[in-house]
């Protein structure tokens, strides 16, 4: 296949057709800012480009530069982060700013990008490409799939992505390789996509081996899904003359240093356990949040107590007003939870000394 046969046609049709998104440059024009290319390629990270994009723009607003970033609170960041999931991010973010402040910028080749802290390879890979011009192959979850219908590669996925890989680099152009990346995401996401593409308006169906073959929807294969385990645990709403206690998560793991609801951890046989003793009720329904790797179900259980505790479980607590609770910057789980406990009829209780 000529190198050109889908460099040429694709930045094309990406000449008048690319998305018009708040940290893109125009098609053919200078490169954005690093800063705007790496915080928008952080956030979409496992989240949807229209989810991503009102943070990117809160973000801007309040830390309009890398080194303001670098100088921000943490707990601020963490509260703008929340909704957007995978909090890790947030915190490599800010360990990753703070080394680009103090050596004064970005690198400048994947392979230096890949040393900052949340960078991975289709990360290090796409800022290059389109912050830095440095013709880098940039697989996502969209290029992967086109990629795989043109080459049609039969290697079901994970293994595949080498195979992608080194099929897809000899055609990435020395000139516009950050265009080139973005073209590829953009016929993802608009014509090359998972179910019912519309080949007939994609400009590489002349280079297309599974349009020519009449079975694009068979790309990418996939192996069996695994089922995802399940997890239960309960969360305990402890209430106090109109304000309800927090915790802070542990920095490191699954929602680490977000607020939370005290609770008893997450395992697969449930853990119905309560702190203290006195009059608790239990919601009927559970929050269910499906994370990567297994799904939760939670359990809700509230009570009122006579005095505010400082701690519980070896955990300091914080206390907040019943009706400032949903602007502390919870994770989606536990907004979930507290939207659910606030709608709740929920029965009279005499408050008790736990």
């Amino acid at each position: 296949m000529p190198v050109d046969s889908i460099s040429r046609p694709l930045l094309d049709w990406y000449d008048h057709s690319a998305r018009a998104l708040p940290w893109r440059s125009p098609p053919g024009s200078a490169p954005p800012d690093p800063y705007h290319v790496w915080l928008s390629e952080i956030m979409l990270q496992q989240t949807t480009v229209a989810a991503a994009a009102p943070y990117f723009q809160r973000f801007l607003d309040r830390w309009p530069s890398i080194e303001a970033l670098a100088a921000a609170d943490d707990e601020e960041v963490m509260r703008a982060w929340a909704g957007l999931g995978y909090y890790a991010r947030a915190r490599n973010l800010l360990a990753a700013a703070r080394i680009v402040a103090a050596r004064g910028g970005f690198p400048q080749t994947e392979s230096a990008l890949r040393a900052l802290p949340g960078i991975g390879a289709y990360t290090a890979a796409a800022i290059a490409a389109i912050a830095f011009g440095e013709p880098a192959t940039v697989i996502d979850a969209n290029i992967e799939r086109v990629a795989s219908r043109l080459f049609a590669i039969h290697t079901p996925l994970p293994a595949a992505r080498t195979a992608i890989a080194e099929a897809l680099s000899a055609h990435v152009p020395a000139e516009r390789p950050g265009d080139f990346a973005q073209a590829m995401m953009d016929l993802g996401a608009s014509i090359c996509t998972p179910r019912a593409p519309r080949c007939l308006a994609c400009p590489l169906r002349k280079a297309c081996t599974a349009h020519a073959c009449g079975t694009p929807e068979a790309f990418p294969v996939k192996p069996p899904k695994k089922p995802r385990p399940l997890k239960l645990g309960t969360a305990w709403w402890i209430e106090h003359d109109g304000s309800i206690a927090l915790v802070r998560r542990p920095p490191r793991g699954l929602l680490g240093g977000m607020p939370a609801l005290p609770g008893t951890g997450w395992a697969e046989t449930e853990d119905d356990s309560l702190p203290f003793g006195g009059q608790w009720h239990r919601l009927d329904t559970r929050v269910r949040h499906v994370f990567t790797h297994f799904e939760l179900r939670l359990t809700l259980a509230t009570t009122s107590v006579a005095e505010r505790l400082p701690e519980l479980a070896g955990q300091q607590l914080r206390w907040v007003p019943r009706s400032r609770i949903l602007d502390e910057g919870l994770p989606t789980l536990y907004a979930r939870a507290v939207r659910l406990v606030l709608e709740s009829p929920q029965p009279q209780m005499k408050p008790e000394m736990p």
